[in-house]
């Protein structure tokens, strides 16, 4: 769209390299530190447990009944509704597979399908807060997460001999390591103390201010005070915004460096030498099956491989723990069809034979602190693994679209035999597969930028103009001159890669969200440009039902604009409510009457 007397040339949207942006930007919502106590005058009046709904749907303790097998015994707090069928996902996932010899405390982490919608008072303030967040921190919808503490000890008072029971903390918010450090705080004193711990926990969290990305919280919990920062989409990717300390942090007992990343180097440690044969099986949307001797390496090795893709999101479904009881079992075990874009981590022995049509399937053994070199291991055929006992490896027929980059490797190597902390380690391997992601992203936002319209094109009495078409082999050209050989030094067939990835589940879900912001971008735009208009000297060649129609839509916009959150310049919607009102007032008194409605505030 034109704004008068500045007819451009160039398309609306430059791309940036991702890896230039400002490593000091914050989301519009500057970066602050939030007390304890109940949030500011910006949110909403809450009700009961509201504020800890903004956090978790709800607590649940699991026991191991002799009889009647996995029940649960508590839901915290009480009115929270779950269904028969989320109960039942959630006794099967929070207990390590018998087989798995667990004992003592484990924790991991598992999801599950979302039975119903379900809806409060903060929905709309959290979705709101939602659109600041990376794409791997936004809100499940779909689906919920268990986070779990189990414990497993000997007592020869109970039948079986044992005692076992889940701690489990249910959220749509992917905050794995967030919640893994609330639950080591929460989970001894609570199989100490039982119940009105949990009680007393809820309680702290229900006076939490509400999760918002660019904040830092001070988060009490039973006596404890935990210190947060929620990452955002403006933060620089590959840096991690660490929180400062202040004066008052002699009150503060945990600092977390991080409220979701696992310890990459940890979880490929084991498949060490085929790290970017696996990136590419996660960027492609392969059906990948994970097994592991135990729910905790199978859940970190799981979120490992969702997150090696990061910025990009994986689109597809994934269960970091997966058992025969889940209700997806049939439908991703059938032989009927072709495995699902999905990927699954098992501790079960009876998967071996049940995935074996699977076309890749990674094998754990345990998780041992990487102090020795990792041996180099061939990626094996399918028909090599056997039905309970096989070697750690990757099993599958693919061959990588690029070389093997020999370098990552040999500086990984490295930092075992002169001993490395892990977490520089972990930082290595973060940095590689960000970089890696970041030169095959690239080129795509490059040619996706190039289908926004001219802004000339943009008449503020028109609809705004369409985007043009996505044209597979249009983009393949623009790769010989913008492709990733301009920022990775990697050979291969590159070319190849893309075409694969184009029909993946990833590319789709990465193309519907780029559409999405750059129609809100010509929306926003074509506001922007009817704010320049003289709309007092248009009314006078129309008529008065044309001024009325025209009132009528221009409230609808704004509406809308509200609605979707359009990236507008600040004083744009109150500068065409200035308009609407003043146009209001040409009208006949009935008119007004009718169409005065007070301004909406501008957001």
């Amino acid at each position: 769209m034109a704004l008068r007397g500045e007819p451009l040339e160039e398309p609306l949207e430059e791309p940036e390299e991702l890896d230039e942006q400002d490593a000091s930007s914050v989301s519009p919502a500057e970066e602050m530190t939030l007390s304890a106590g109940p949030g500011g005058d910006d949110e909403p009046l809450l009700l009961p447990w509201e504020r800890l709904s903004a956090w978790l749907h709800c607590l649940c303790v699991v026991g191991f009944d002799l009889e009647l097998g996995q029940a649960v015994e508590v839901v915290y707090p009480h009115h929270s509704k779950l269904s028969e069928k989320e109960k039942t996902s959630i006794c099967y996932l929070s207990f390590p597979d018998s087989n798995s010899g667990c004992l003592g405390d484990t924790q991991f982490c598992f999801r599950f399908r979302q039975s119903s919608n379900r809806k409060s008072s903060l929905s709309g303030f959290l979705e709101t807060a939602d659109r600041d967040a990376p794409v791997c921190l936004k809100r499940d919808q779909g689906h919920y997460y268990g986070y779990v503490y189990f414990r497993q000890v000997r007592d020869r008072t109970l039948k079986r001999g044992y005692f076992q029971k889940s701690l489990v903390l249910i959220s749509r918010l992917p905050y794995v390591t967030f919640f893994h450090s609330l639950l080591k705080i929460m989970a001894p004193e609570y199989f100490d103390k039982l119940e009105p711990c949990l009680e007393a926990a809820c309680n702290d969290m229900d006076r939490w201010p509400t999760p918002r990305p660019g904040c830092v919280l001070t988060l009490p919990i039973m006596g404890l005070v935990i210190k947060v920062r929620i990452p955002t989409c403006y933060d620089k990717p590959g840096t991690s915004q660490l929180v400062q300390s202040t004066q008052t942090d002699s009150l503060v007992s945990i600092v977390l460096p991080t409220i979701h990343e696992v310890d990459l180097f940890r979880c490929f440690y084991p498949v060490f030498f085929h790290i970017q044969m696996l990136w590419e099986l996660v960027l492609l949307g392969e059906a990948l099956v994970v097994m592991a001797p135990s729910p905790a390496e199978s859940s970190d090795t799981v979120l490992s491989l969702v997150s090696c893709i990061s910025p990009l999101r994986y689109c597809s479904d994934f269960r970091p723990y997966f058992t025969i009881h889940d209700s997806e079992f049939k439908e991703y075990t059938t032989r009927t069809q072709a495995p699902p874009s999905v990927i699954l981590g098992v501790t079960n022995p009876f998967f071996a034979k049940t995935l074996q049509h699977w076309p890749h399937i990674i094998r754990i053994g345990d998780m041992k602190q990487a102090g020795e070199m990792a041996k180099q291991m061939k990626v094996k055929k399918l028909k090599n693994l056997k039905t309970l006992d096989s070697k750690p490896g990757v099993y599958s027929a693919f061959k990588p679209f690029l070389n093997r980059d020999e370098e990552i490797l040999k500086q990984l190597q490295k930092g075992v035999q002169q001993k490395r902390p892990s977490a520089a380690q972990n930082a290595i391997l973060r940095r590689y597969f960000l970089e890696l992601t970041q030169s095959f992203i690239i080129p795509l936002e490059r040619y996706v930028a190039s289908l926004m319209p001219l802004q000339r094109s943009i008449c503020p009495w028109k609809c705004p103009p369409q985007l043009r078409a996505f044209v597979q082999e249009e983009f393949m050209r623009s790769l010989e001159r913008a492709g990733p050989q301009l920022t990775s030094r990697l050979k291969g067939d590159w070319m190849g890669l893309y075409r694969q990835f184009l029909k993946s589940p990833n590319f789709d879900g990465w193309f519907r969200n780029r559409r999405r912001e750059m129609n809100n971008k010509l929306e926003a735009l074509h506001l922007e440009a009817l704010c320049e208009e003289d709309l007092q000297q248009r009314i006078q060649k129309h008529t008065e039902v044309e001024t009325v129609d025209l009132v009528l839509k221009l409230k609808d916009k704004l509406s809308q604009a509200q609605k979707e959150q359009l990236p507008l310049r600040p004083g744009t919607v109150a500068k065409l409510q200035v308009h609407i009102q003043s146009i209001i007032q040409t009208l006949p008194e009935d008119l007004q009457g009718i169409l005065h409605k007070p301004p909406c505030p501008d957001t």
